[in-house]
């Protein structure tokens, strides 16, 4: 754990891009016609989805969680997952705060799929693969590290190594991996998951008036929040249903607020069970204070 003297943290909800992925691969056993309801697809099968990501700072120090699906796609590829309206590095969303990419601290990253981890690199003038966030200190499960770099077949197109192999190299941004369930930083908790691949971290953030949990994968969408709604890109989907069982429980047992990666309507909400034990979300009628950048 690395202390900190001033733990009053503000978390910053961003967007780094749209984009969009298969309906029935995001919703897997789920029949159309019912996902369709909350969200629709397009004539390719597609549903909206967002890449939106983390600032938590509190004066002393500045975290990112998550990156994003970054900038380093052909033209065929922002085609086929309908990539638009990026923020690159966040550096529009950054200035707003009066910070750029060169001010991040530390990158918390929930796993090394490309739509979570793409953001880390760009390609300078000479076409040369460049660390986004230079000064940062980079956090990642070591076991999603280690799978990162040889995954299964099933999973093997959402990693892609030109993404985070850099941090192996020479005069790289430092790499801390973590094991297990984690503090690193007064406040500031990470609890691994395995059920939508190997050693995806969540990330609990404890601030003055609130607790956060952000989601990453575990609940993509709000959407995801019932047992039977798990993803087809899930390796271990009775895992991911243990999984979201538990967090969504100690969400509404804590009154922990659920911050959601990939929806791209619904960013914030408390959960509540209904008297068959299913959850709800309960959208926020007065956000607290520490939390900044909800959509209006």
């Amino acid at each position: 754990m690395t202390s900190n003297s001033n733990p009053n943290w503000r978390v910053h909800l961003l967007r780094e891009a749209d984009f969009a992925l298969d309906g029935g691969a995001m919703f897997g056993i789920i029949p159309r016609p019912i996902w369709e309801k909350t969200n629709p697809a397009d004539e390719g099968h597609r549903i909206d989805m967002a890449t939106r990501c983390l600032l938590v700072e509190n004066g002393n120090r500045t975290i990112l969680v998550d990156v994003g699906i970054g900038t380093r796609w052909s033209d065929r590829h922002r085609d086929i997952y309908k990539i638009g309206d990026q923020d690159p590095a966040f550096e529009s969303a950054l200035s707003a705060h009066d910070l750029t990419p060169e001010d991040i601290d530390d990158v918390v990253l929930t796993h090394l799929h490309f739509d979570h981890a793409g953001g880390l690199t760009y390609e300078d003038d000479n076409g040369d693969i460049q660390p986004s966030f230079p000064n940062a200190t980079h956090w990642v499960q070591r076991r999603n590290f280690s799978w990162a770099f040889s995954p299964s077949p099933r999973d093997a197109g959402s990693y892609r190594k030109e993404d985070f192999a850099f941090l192996h190299r020479t005069g790289a941004p430092p790499l801390e991996l973590v094991d297990g369930i984690d503090e690193l930083f007064d406040g500031i908790e990470v609890i691994p998951c395995h059920g939508h691949t190997f050693g995806m971290q969540l990330v609990k953030i404890d601030a003055s008036d609130a607790t956060y949990i952000f989601l990453a994968d575990l609940i993509p969408t709000a959407s995801h929040l019932r047992d039977p709604y798990v993803m087809g890109y899930d390796l271990q989907p009775l895992v991911t249903v243990e999984e979201k069982r538990d967090i969504l429980f100690r969400a509404q047992k804590h009154d922990w607020i659920l911050l959601f990666e990939h929806d791209p309507n619904t960013q914030a909400g408390r959960v509540e069970f209904d008297e068959k034990d299913r959850p709800s979300l309960v959208e926020l009628q007065n956000p607290p204070e520490s939390l900044h950048g909800l959509e209006t």
